[in-house]
């Protein structure tokens, strides 16, 4: 709802502060007075075109600042993530514009996204809900709310069901056909990892093994050197093992003389069958350390082959055969894919079937919903003297083109007079014409789609009489849920309101000045009677206005 209008250095307007509330608000004054100046004001603070001749002559800039409060629901004015509670509008006599909410710079496309959903402007200007065709789909969804909304739930359940099929059709799709030029490669990594054969500690046993080979003389030697040591004769004609043995023997002689002498006898026991043990081994060490330099050759191309595996596959034998094992996984899942590609277009198919045959019942209760909306606005039209008008909400229909939403595209068609084609508002009329058009649509959709103020110029362009209260009866019964703002030159519309403002333009030796100000009591009574009656205000004028304003209040 705006609560708060200023306007500076705009047109004719110098400085302009107003008030708005609740409820109508219906804006008079003299022709010339600067009544659609307002109008234009408040049109291009919500994000109309900008253009350097609405600056006043003289001035630097002209700036329009609106104070927006007593928004309803979540997301209102002063709420986290909400509307804006101050639009700032600024346009320089050089042509530049800035636009504003709560102070911080915003861009014209953010402005007009901020304030799309706030107030709808009906005449010459930008923000007209109505002439959107996008909203008309969830303007006709709405008024047939009770049977639609529950079907429309069911089509975007559907329709996530089946739009997650086809994602996960299309990535099996996508990696099919990519899938042949890496089954190629993977089976090549995996056959050359299995002709290996490897074994976990190989490489460690083959890098001792060749070290081993290629010392072979020397340990040869060695051993030999021992083995002759321990179980030859040395000079004396005694090997070390027959001496030691002698050593044992004796000191087991003296074992029975005291603990001392026994545990020298065990030590000498025990070196004994050391000594035994190590001439069985280096002797079979010895045997054993035969080897070729073909064997030498073999194990160091074996281990050369083992580094460049590793090399190749994560720098061990483990790791080789990890991905070896994750090729054959991926290429068992590759070479299923085709199944898998079967079950999931089937279930693809299966939920488009479905969403299409949501999508079509949604669509039957959309007709049936045009019809009552056709019906309604028609007899709306007809009653603010639109007698030959014809509205149609057009629905067009493409199975194949499903969303969230359905499968229609909707557009509401008008033709104003007899012999005229249907065409999209947007084509039908302009100016008072279609600010009445656009009340009898307001009258019908106004308590569902969402707008909380509506602003209404050129109204009454072209009635009078009967037409004119039918009007502002109109307007009064809408404004029960609405702020509505109104300008117009007609006492039966004027009578309606709840707050009435009044446009007085003054002039001096160099400028014009335009000031609002609203009236109450007798002071409405007067302007009233002046619209009556225009200069010539009598007591049968003035009893005339108060007639009509308690006749309105009535009609409330």
């Amino acid at each position: 709802m705006i609560n708060h209008i200023s306007i500076q250095n705009f047109a004719i307007i110098q400085s302009l502060q107003a008030e708005f509330f609740p409820g109508l608000c219906v804006i008079t004054g003299e022709t010339g007075a600067g009544k659609s100046v307002v109008i234009e004001a408040l049109s291009l603070a919500l994000g109309s075109r900008a253009d350097k001749s609405m600056v006043r002559a003289g001035a630097d800039k002209a700036v329009i600042t609106l104070v927006m409060d007593g928004l309803n629901g979540p997301g209102g004015a002063g709420e986290p993530g909400g509307a804006p509670e101050i639009l700032t509008r600024e346009v320089s006599a050089s042509g530049k514009s800035l636009c504003k909410t709560d102070g911080e710079i915003v861009t014209l496309a953010a402005l007009q996204e901020i304030t799309a959903g706030l107030v709808d402007v009906h005449g010459q200007y930008d923000h007209q809900s109505l002439l959107i065709p996008e909203r008309h789909l969830g303007l006709l969804d709405a008024y047939g709310h009770d049977l639609i909304a529950p079907v429309r739930r069911r089509v975007a359940d559907a329709f996530a069901v089946y739009r997650g099929s086809r994602r996960a059709l299309d990535e099996v799709v996508r990696a099919a056909s990519a899938s042949e030029r890496e089954l190629d490669f993977l089976r090549f990594e995996a056959s050359e990892i299995d002709a290996a054969k490897l074994n976990i500690g190989e490489d460690e046993e083959l890098i001792s093994r060749i070290r081993v080979m290629q010392s072979s003389e020397k340990i040869f030697e060695t051993l030999a050197r021992v083995y002759d040591i321990l179980a030859g004769e040395g000079a004396d004609g005694v090997s070390a093992l027959s001496a030691i043995g002698g050593v044992r023997d004796g000191l087991a002689g003296l074992s029975e003389y005291g603990d001392a002498f026994a545990e020298m006898a065990g030590m000498g026991a025990e070196a004994y069958y050391n000594l035994e043990e190590l001439e069985s081994r280096a002797r079979a060490a010895r045997d054993s350390l035969e080897f070729s330099q073909a064997d030498l050759d073999m194990a160091v191309a074996r281990l050369d082959l083992l580094d460049k595996l590793k090399a190749k596959y994560g720098g061990s034998i483990e790791s080789a055969l990890l991905h070896r094992d994750r090729a054959r996984e991926r290429l068992a899942n590759i070479e299923d894919s085709g199944a898998l590609r079967e079950r999931l277009a089937a279930e693809a198919a299966q939920a488009e079937l479905l969403l299409k045959s949501q999508a079509l019942a949604l669509s039957d209760l959309r007709r049936k919903a045009a019809e009552r909306l056709e019906s309604a606005i028609t007899e709306q039209l007809g009653d603010l003297n639109f007698t030959d008008a014809r509205f149609s909400a057009a629905i067009e229909t493409d199975e194949n083109a499903c969303t969230e939403t359905g499968a229609d595209r909707v557009e509401f068609m008008l033709s104003a007079n007899k012999g005229q084609p249907l065409l999209p508002l947007v084509k039908v009329a302009s100016g008072g014409e279609l600010s009445r058009i656009m009340l009898a649509f307001k009258s019908v959709t106004g308590d569902f789609d969402g707008i909380e103020t509506m602003i209404f110029d050129e109204i009454d362009s072209g009635i009078s009489g009967a037409t004119a209260s039918i009007v502002g009866e109109k307007l009064l019964k809408m404004a029960a849920n609405h702020q509505i703002v109104c300008i117009t030159h007609l006492p039966q519309i004027a009578a309606f309101a709840d707050h009435h403002y009044v446009l007085e333009k003054s002039t001096d030796d160099e400028n014009t000045y335009t000031t609002m100000r609203e009236i109450a009591g007798q002071g409405r009574e007067e302007e009233i009677a002046r619209l009556l009656g225009g200069r010539n205000v009598t007591e049968t004028t003035r009893k005339n206005a108060e007639e009509l304003i308690r006749l309105s209040r009535g009609a409330g």
